[in-house]
């Protein structure tokens, strides 16, 4: 019996000291979040401005550019998928290269061959496990991503959407992230970065009110467009790291917050086995002790006569 509480000590020790991690990572990725929501709140005035000058180009030129004109017979696509490096975030990684599966399907019943693009170690794992070919793959920052990853990422899309298909390049940009919703909700989606919409354009303008004035491109629309390419699509990218960022942190203090209160209940049930067993132990002692005083009492007896 006293082995058997010994055991149940030494579970509650080890359940304990886990659960004290799991409330620190619980913590860490709280104030993460908060820094990550501050990020892409920072973002937004360089990407509305952004998206607005590349709304104003796209509706205001006729040139044929490979920001704005859609291929008549898409044969190839891109698809840029952000997953984590670190694990302990419950379904947030999973559920995104899920989401990419099923985008990748989609695009093959289109008739598109798909090139993949990975960013986080759990990607790239889940790829190399499967033996996939992988086009690019960048790890190290997914926590905690700088302008300066987006433009590394984004540098092989804008000049596999520039070249021809026939030496490689594609027609058609997606990129599969968790958008961050709330602390609560973050949703994996699937977006087309390139070629840009116009349709979409027009209904979000129209939408929010506004008249877009009438501009002259100088030297032409087609150079506004060249420079603008880079900008827009690391900009989209790194929009889409600070959301997964935040996303992560938030899954990760969710994932966290259930494992320390499956310790906490893991500790109340150990400790009722463990009185349990402390209070068998307490009454087999007593009988020994009634029993072996019974016995010396009856010996005692048969003595004295």
């Amino acid at each position: 019996m006293g082995a058997q509480l010994r055991v149940y000590k030494r579970r509650i020790r080890s359940v304990t000291a886990t659960k004290k991690i799991t409330k620190a990572m619980e913590m860490i990725a709280a104030s993460r979040i908060v820094k990550a929501q501050r990020k892409v709140a920072a973002s937004m005035p360089y990407a509305t401005e952004l998206n607005r000058a590349v709304t104003a180009v796209a509706t205001g030129s006729t040139t044929k550019h490979a920001l704005t004109t859609e291929v008549e017979a898409p044969t190839r696509a891109a698809v840029l998928l952000i997953t984590s490096d670190r694990g302990l975030a419950g379904g947030y990684s999973s559920n995104a290269i899920k989401a990419a599966e099923r985008l990748r399907e989609r695009l093959r019943v289109e008739g598109k061959e798909v090139d993949s693009y990975i960013v986080g170690r759990k990607g790239v794992a889940y790829y190399g496990f499967r033996e996939r070919k992988v086009a690019e793959s960048w790890t190290g920052f997914t926590d905690s991503p700088t302008y300066g990853d987006a433009k590394n990422v984004a540098a092989p899309l804008i000049e596999a959407i520039q070249a021809e298909t026939a030496e490689g390049g594609v027609d058609e940009l997606h990129i599969v992230f968790t958008e961050f919703v709330s602390m609560m909700t973050q949703n994996p989606t699937d977006n087309r970065m390139l070629p840009l919409s116009l349709d979409e354009v027009a209904d979000e303008s129209s939408t929010k009110g506004e008249i877009l004035p009438l501009f002259d491109f100088e030297p032409s629309a087609e150079d506004v467009l060249d420079a603008l390419l880079p900008r827009y699509v690391e900009s989209r990218i790194y929009n889409a790291l600070l959301q997964a960022a935040a996303s992560e942190h938030a899954a990760r203090r969710r994932a966290m917050k259930s494992a320390t209160d499956n310790a906490g209940d893991l500790i109340k049930s150990l400790s009722r086995l463990a009185n349990a067993a402390r209070q068998a132990e307490i009454t087999q002692e007593i009988s020994e002790i009634v029993g072996g005083a019974s016995a010396l009492a009856d010996a005692t007896a048969g003595s004295d006569k």
